[in-house]
């Protein structure tokens, strides 16, 4: 029986190229350049990327501080790796990773003075 289109073997190229294609399109990950928004970047501009921060503080010179959180924190506990006869207890083991934040430190103007993450 033969096919119509491509042959067997450009087929198989065209998407294994197409699968290589979609996957390192997957991988890419917008990073966010926060050193090179300082001093033009404006809270209201954040509050629109990021919407409503989670913590807020007005200090008393008009500065502001936000925080929002962009990672929760998790705890996993698995068994230790060792033997598991009769004769030897396993010893759970916990990893524990914090919340992560972005704290961004907008000055008296509404615009961005500092940042940092914060891991609590």
């Amino acid at each position: 029986m033969k096919t119509a289109g491509f042959p067997s073997a450009l087929r198989l190229r065209f998407l294994a190229g197409l699968a290589l294609a979609v996957w390192l399109g997957g991988c890419a990950t917008q990073s966010v350049d926060w050193a090179g928004r300082v001093g033009y970047y404006t809270y209201e501009q954040a509050v629109s990327d990021l919407g409503k921060p989670e913590d807020e503080e007005k200090l008393a010179d008009g500065a502001r501080t936000a925080e929002w959180l962009t990672g929760r924190g998790y705890t996993y506990t698995e068994p230790d790796p060792g033997p598991n006869g009769p004769f030897y207890p396993t010893y759970p083991q916990t990893y524990t990773a914090p919340d992560q934040y972005l704290r961004l430190t907008f000055g008296s103007d509404g615009k961005l003075t500092a940042w940092r993450r914060v891991y609590r």
